[in-house]
């Protein structure tokens, strides 16, 4: 399935974090789209969806920096002429890739830590906004100016043929992810994201902070005492 999308990676070089900001007029964008290891970096892949990519790159990330994990990786995909995929490794390097049989308006973007791209949208202005509000807030937290930079793509236009799903996807390094929000059906599912996101900051994030990690098995939780 061709999945029109706008996407952004990035790599928060103060925290060591990575993650991923996604929207599409398809349902569910980020549960085949989205992967990310704050160990390695972060990777989506999309128009002609591939989950591998994001796998086989990923893994690659591990050993090489963004530009040759994602080449290695499409090289053993048959048809990367429809793929498009973005990629930032821990270093912040980053890289992406438009396979010329991409549905138009298609194009990326990339700069020190981030790259952003999509295909199937109102016009490159979409990225570009994506870009400058990126670029205009460096002091906010990874997971404020990744989904800044995606209100602000689908203020510019976004996928042309309208709105469905969004997510956000956080990975600090530990075993699981710090934040992983989906919005998989909406009418208006960036601003349903942001809806989700304020929650999760208020009523999860305290929680997930407070998890056992490999250097503190126990977690911190506070205990009621009766």
């Amino acid at each position: 399935m061709y999945a029109g999308t706008f996407t952004i990676v990035a790599h928060d070089r103060r925290s060591g974090a990575c993650g991923v900001a996604i929207s599409s007029r398809m349902p569910a964008i980020g549960a085949l789209t989205v992967f990310a290891h704050a160990e390695v970096g972060a990777v989506a892949t999309q128009a002609l969806i591939n989950p591998l990519l994001g796998v086989d790159t990923l893994e690659l990330l591990r050993s090489l920096p963004a530009r040759e994990a994602l080449d290695g990786a499409l090289t053993q995909d048959p048809d990367p002429d429809s793929r498009q995929v973005v990629v930032v490794d821990r270093q912040g390097r980053s890289a992406a890739h438009t396979g010329s049989m991409t549905h138009p308006w298609c194009g990326h973007r990339t700069g020190d830590g981030f790259a952003v791209a999509g295909n199937i949208l109102t016009g490159a202005g979409t990225l570009d906004a994506m870009v400058d509000a990126w670029s205009a807030e460096p002091d906010l937290t990874l997971d404020e100016r990744l989904l800044g930079a995606l209100e602000a793509g689908q203020a510019a236009g976004g996928d042309r043929r309208g709105r469905q799903s969004a997510a956000l996807y956080v990975h600090t390094g530990n075993p699981y992810p710090y934040l992983d929000l989906r919005v998989d059906e909406h009418p208006d599912p960036v601003a349903e994201l942001r809806r989700v996101h304020g929650v999760a900051r208020r009523e999860l994030l305290p929680f997930v902070d407070a998890l056992p990690t490999r250097d503190n098995p126990s977690g911190s939780f506070e205990r009621l005492h009766e």
